[in-house]
C-alpha cells in the first residue's frame, strides 16, 4: 500500500469511528462542565465578537478543510443550476422557517422562552457543520460551498424581517402571544463574515495557491490529505466547548432539555427528508440532493446562541434552547450522513462510486 493509500485508510478509519468520538466528546464536555463549574464563564468571557473565542476556533477549524477541497473553478456549474437553487431557497426559507415554527408551537406551548429560541434556531440557515456532513456523506462540495454562500446573502437581508413575522405579526394574525425581540443587522452581517468569508477566502487562497506553487497533483494527494484532519478534530473540540459551556445545566433540567430536543430531532428529520424527495423529483443525483437535505437540515447555530444571548441574557431560556441546537444537530446529522449513504444505492444506483469515495463509510 503505498503512503496515499496508507493516508486514506487512516483517515478513513478514523472517520468511521466519528460516532464514538463525538460520544466520548460529549461525555467529556459534561464532565468537565461539572467538575469546573467556573469554565462555562470563563470560556464565554472570551469572545470574537458576540460569539465564544474557543467555539469560533473549533468551528474555522471544521470548515477550513470541506472549503479548501472545493474546486472553485467549477461553481460556474452549479450557478447555472436553477432548480438546485430555487429548491434550495424554497426549502430554506420557506418550509424551514414556517416547520420550525409549527413544531415550537406544538410541542413547547406552555415553554415561551424555549419556543421563542427553537424559533431562532429555525431562522438561523446554514452555514457552518453542513460541510462536514456534506462531506462525509459524499455530496457535491461546490454546490454545497454556492448554497452556503446563497443562504449567507439571504440570512442578512431576510433574518430579521423573518423574526418579526414569525415572533410578532403571525403569532398575532393565529391569536397567540407574541414576543418583542430586535435583531442587530450588523450582529448577523458579522457572523456570516466571520464564520463563512474567513474560512471561504482561506479555502480559496489555498488551492490557487497550492496549486500554482506545487500543482494540482501535490495539492490534491498531499496537501489536502494532510488537513482534512482539522475538519474533524475542530468537530470534536467544539463539541466538547459547547458541552462544557452547558453541562451543569444539562444535568440539572434534563427534563426541559428532553423537551427542547424534540422538536429539533423531528425538524431534522424532517427538512432532510423533504430535501431528498425534492432532490431526488428534481433528477439532481446524488452529490447535489445529498447536498440540498443536508443544506436544508442544518443551522447555522453560532447566529443563533448570538442572537439569543444578545437579545435576552446569557442565562435566558432562549439562550438555553438556542444552545441545545447544536448538541442535538451533531448527533442526529451525522446519524443522517449513514442513511444518505445507504439510500444512495437504492435511489441513485447509477451515482455509486468506489468505497474511497466516503471517508467515514465504505458502502459496498
Amino acid at each position: 500500500m503505498n503512503a496515499q493509500s496508507q493516508t486514506r485508510a487512516r483517515l478513513g478509519a478514523a472517520n468511521r469511528l466519528l460516532p464514538v468520538w463525538i460520544l466520548t466528546a460529549m461525555v467529556v464536555g459534561v464532565s468537565v462542565g461539572r467538575l469546573w463549574p467556573g469554565l462555562a464563564g470563563l470560556i464565554d468571557s472570551v469572545k470574537l465578537g458576540s460569539t465564544s473565542l474557543p467555539i469560533a476556533v473549533g468551528l474555522l477549524l471544521m470548515m477550513y478543510p470541506p472549503l479548501a477541497k472545493v474546486r472553485y473553478d467549477r461553481l460556474g456549474r452549479v450557478t447555472h443550476d436553477r432548480r438546485l437553487l430555487a429548491a434550495s431557497l424554497v426549502l430554506n426559507w420557506v418550509v424551514g422557517p414556517a416547520l420550525m415554527f409549527t413544531l415550537a408551537w406544538l410541542l413547547l406551548p406552555d415553554l415561551p422562552e424555549y419556543r421563542t429560541g427553537i424559533i431562532i434556531v429555525g431562522l438561523a440557515r446554514c452555514i457552518a457543520m453542513v460541510l462536514i456532513w456534506n462531506d462525509l456523506a459524499c455530496g457535491d462540495r461546490e454546490a454545497a460551498a454556492v448554497l452556503v454562500a446563497l443562504n449567507a446573502i439571504f440570512q442578512i437581508l431576510a433574518f430579521a424581517g423573518l423574526g418579526w413575522f414569525y415572533l410578532q405579526l403571525l403569532p398575532g394574525w393565529l391569536g397567540l402571544p407574541t414576543t418583542s425581540a430586535g435583531f442587530s443587522f450588523w450582529a448577523i452581517a458579522e457572523s456570516v463574515l466571520v464564520f463563512l468569508g474567513v474560512p471561504l477566502l482561506a479555502g480559496w487562497a489555498s488551492r490557487v495557491l497550492g496549486e500554482r506553487a506545487k500543482g494540482g497533483e501535490w495539492y490534491e494527494h498531499r496537501f489536502l490529505p494532510k488537513i482534512s484532519p482539522l475538519a474533524t478534530w475542530g468537530l470534536l473540540f467544539t463539541v466538547v466547548v459547547l458541552f462544557a459551556l452547558q453541562g451543569g445545566r444539562i444535568s440539572r433540567e434534563p427534563w426541559d432539555v428532553a423537551r427542547i430536543a424534540a422538536p429539533l430531532v423531528i425538524y431534522f428529520a424532517i427538512m432532510f427528508t423533504l430535501g431528498f424527495i425534492l432532490g431526488h423529483a428534481l433528477r439532481l443525483g446524488y452529490e447535489k440532493t445529498t447536498t440540498l437535505a443536508f443544506t436544508g437540515a442544518g443551522n447555522n447555530f453560532e447566529l443563533a446562541i448570538a442572537v439569543c444571548v444578545g437579545t435576552f441574557g446569557v442565562v435566558s431560556g432562549q439562550a438555553l434552547a438556542g444552545t441545545i441546537g447544536p448538541l442535538v444537530e451533531v448527533p442526529v446529522l451525522l446519524g443522517l450522513v449513514y442513511v444518505a449513504l445507504w439510500l444512495r444505492p437504492h435511489l441513485f444506483p447509477s451515482n455509486v462510486k468506489t468505497d474511497e469515495d466516503s471517508e467515514l463509510v465504505k458502502v459496498k
